[in-house]
């Protein structure tokens, strides 16, 4: 048995850290066929039943490895029984996946392993659509304005006569979603036109499939899980006249590849405005989405370029089937950052946001108190490091327990850091060989130090790489 672990850490020594999943070709001449006829068990002597057993018991990123051993290995790596026992044994590893964008138009997946601090390159996303939902719009100028007040680099770079990026990549605007060990990409445009198609990535499988699409083509709509289904709401739409806000919503169920209606958001503060002028003139839209406590949060904002104005926002409650009102202290303190969108994440149970400060370098971290319904500020000083050519400078993540904050460092990397007290410290082995990025003192109290040091989880040298999206995926 030794012998089959001991040739999987070999090799896994061996190869680079940016190995892409798909290159299984080579991958085949190196199994050897005799194998199986010579050993019809996993481990020689063991019954299957067993050697199943340790095999869920080994870190995931062995398995890449594992599975050239034979056929029958990569049967059982590639097998969801593997999985299920995983969970069963409470062995599963949660891994951050990070879409970036290079250059103009190519949109790349890397996955990390935060424990072995190994980055992974997953298989290209589809490069083609369906053609029947690739029509050019009508109104090209209407669009850019729309899109300019979501997506303000692309815009620049579009008006100042450079490439079309609506044209030359499929999924601008795109939506991220992750549910029962799959990826989600939804929608965006193609070609100047919303898109209805729907790809999920089967980490597993190590493939890309098209799913059922959404009822409408959307582009920067907003993606929440509840009960293990996948909620879409807002979004841009293409209309006879260019594209529209969208008020409606809709869920997706992986069991069946099935979609249902949800009702639409009220955005009943919209509905309140002083003069039909302004009703006609500022445009409401969904500016975040997250599931906290059993609902949806949907905080919204009214706009009308290059202004954005917060209107606290609504809840979804899958038990009613229902939208309500945000509370006020919610709405109308959930922090933004550019272009009026706002960046959370849900932690052990606790909502917290990211507040970007008036420095490029620089911001906080809040989280919501039921309670008084107020945003607090819990950690004084998180070190991003902005960029004004950069659409997503800075990215949430929530995993093992901590915030996470994705953003570049001083020399350009991108870095995945982790926000840890300052007491547990000494107590916590999965960071002691890790040096600190920084530690501040909180500007709201000025003679307290901040209880919170930022370490490095892992960091690498993408190039002239933009961030884009990020998900956490459990198996």
């Amino acid at each position: 048995m030794g012998s089959f672990f001991s040739m999987a850490n070999t090799k896994s020594d061996r190869s680079e850290d940016d190995e892409v999943f798909q290159n299984e070709t080579c991958k085949r001449r190196r199994m050897s066929s005799s194998f199986d006829a010579e050993s019809p068990r996993l481990i020689p002597n063991l019954p299957d039943e067993l050697s199943l057993q340790i095999i869920a018991r080994v870190p995931r990123i062995c398995y890449f490895n594992m599975r050239l051993v034979s056929r029958k290995w990569k049967a059982t790596i590639m097998s969801s029984e593997l999985y299920k026992l995983r969970k069963e044994l409470g062995t599963t590893e949660e891994w951050l996946y990070l879409l970036i964008k290079i250059g103009e138009n190519k949109l790349i997946w890397h996955a990390l392993d935060p424990h072995s601090q190994k980055w992974q390159r997953l298989p290209a996303m589809p490069s083609f659509v369906n053609e029947e939902e690739s029509r050019k719009g009508s109104s090209r100028l209407w669009m850019w304005n729309m899109v300019e007040g979501i997506r303000i680099a692309e815009v620049i770079r579009g008006l100042l006569g450079q490439k079309d990026a609506l044209d030359e990549m499929p999924f601008c605007g795109c939506a991220i979603g992750a549910v029962e060990g799959c990826l989600y990409v939804l929608g965006g445009f193609s070609k100047s036109s919303t898109m209805r198609c729907v790809w999920r990535y089967d980490l597993i499988q190590n493939t890309w499939i098209k799913v059922t699409s959404m009822s409408t083509g959307r582009a920067y709509c907003k993606t929440g899980i509840l009960n293990n289904k996948l909620y879409v709401v807002g979004g841009v739409s293409q209309g006879q006249a260019g594209l529209i806000p969208l008020q409606s919503a809709e869920v997706f169920d992986p069991s069946t590849d099935t979609w249902s209606n949800v009702p639409s958001m009220p955005f009943s503060k919209a509905r309140v405005l002083p003069t039909a002028f302004l009703a006609d003139m500022l445009k409401p839209i969904a500016t975040g989405l997250t599931s906290y406590m059993g609902r949806l949060c949907v905080p919204q904002s009214l706009y009308s370029w290059p202004f954005f104005v917060d209107v606290g926002g609504e809840i979804y409650d899958p038990e009613t089937n229902s939208w309500m009102e945000m509370p006020n202290g919610m709405g109308e303190g959930w922090p933004a950052r550019q272009a009026g969108t706002k960046l959370s994440v849900v932690v052990d149970g606790e909502l917290y946001a990211f507040d970007p400060s008036n420095s490029l370098e620089s911001g906080k971290i809040k989280v919501y108190d039921q309670g008084e319904d107020a945003w607090k500020v819990v950690i004084g000083k998180v070190p991003v490091y902005d960029s004004a050519d950069s659409e997503s400078p800075y990215l949430l993540a929530g995993f093992d327990g901590k915030i996470h904050v994705i953003t570049k460092d001083a020399n350009r990397d991108i870095a995945v850091l982790k926000a840890d007290l300052r007491s547990n410290l000494d107590s916590s082995p999965s960071i002691s060989s890790l040096s600190p990025i920084c530690s501040h003192e909180v500007p709201e109290s000025g003679a307290e130090s901040d209880p919170v040091v930022w370490r490095v989880v892992a960091k690498r040298d993408f190039g002239p790489a933009e961030l884009v999206s990020c998900q956490v995926i459990d198996i």
